[in-house]
């Protein structure tokens, strides 16, 4: 296998936290997105939308989603289980990753590159330049807000983001809230359940790759 991997990037960070709790060791390239490596000719011809992680099986297939990644690496290295060992287990972890993705990954990157000069030009991910619309950037910092409450509502209920087990769930989750320091935001100071899990996550090894 071979991994693309970038060591600032939210996804990829995902994707190899992902590999590190299933104890594997996989050749790894860097991608830098700072420098744009990932709109360089040799890596279109890897994954033709230009974005990061991606994953090369064994037998040559390449998957460029964080949820492929997750999902061949589970079915060849069943253990530990990350995505669920029951039906309902399996369910809840996809539901939760979904939602973290859509109310949590998806208004900070919003607020990130439709404000930052660093992504003038560049709001979207991807081989086509798009440009920034501030009032996105707004928006996503009130949807990050309104996600760290729905996410304290959760985890004052249970122990981790899906089900009762550390899962795939909660490494989006984790990522997701690390990252939000790069908008500013940081998990509210009442929001104990919240706290108390990120610590959590954050003194697993794989956290600090």
């Amino acid at each position: 296998m071979l991994f693309y991997d970038c060591s600032t990037a939210p996804n990829p960070r995902r994707a190899r936290m992902f590999i590190a709790e299933k104890g594997l060791d996989i050749e790894t390239r860097e991608i830098s997105i700072a420098r744009a490596e990932q709109r360089d000719a040799a890596f279109l011809a890897v994954n033709p939308r230009a974005t990061v992680p991606v994953l090369v099986t064994d037998l040559g297939t390449t998957l460029t989603e964080n949820l492929g990644i997750a999902a061949y690496l589970e079915a060849s290295f069943p253990e530990p289980p990350l995505m669920g060992r029951t039906p309902d287990e399996k369910g809840a972890v996809l539901m939760w990753n979904a939602i973290v993705e859509q109310q949590g990954g998806a208004p900070i990157a919003d607020a990130l590159r439709n404000s930052h000069p660093a992504f003038e030009d560049r709001a979207i991910p991807g081989r086509v330049n798009y440009a920034q619309i501030p009032e996105l950037a707004e928006r996503g910092k009130l949807r990050v807000a309104a996600f760290f409450e729905l996410l304290e509502e959760r985890l004052q209920n249970s122990a981790y983001v899906a089900c009762s087990d550390f899962s795939l769930a909660d490494i989006s989750a984790f990522v997701f809230v690390d990252f939000a320091r790069v908008i500013r935001m940081r998990i509210p100071t009442e929001n104990s359940a919240t706290l108390a899990w990120f610590k959590s996550i954050q003194s697993r090894p794989s956290a600090n790759l």
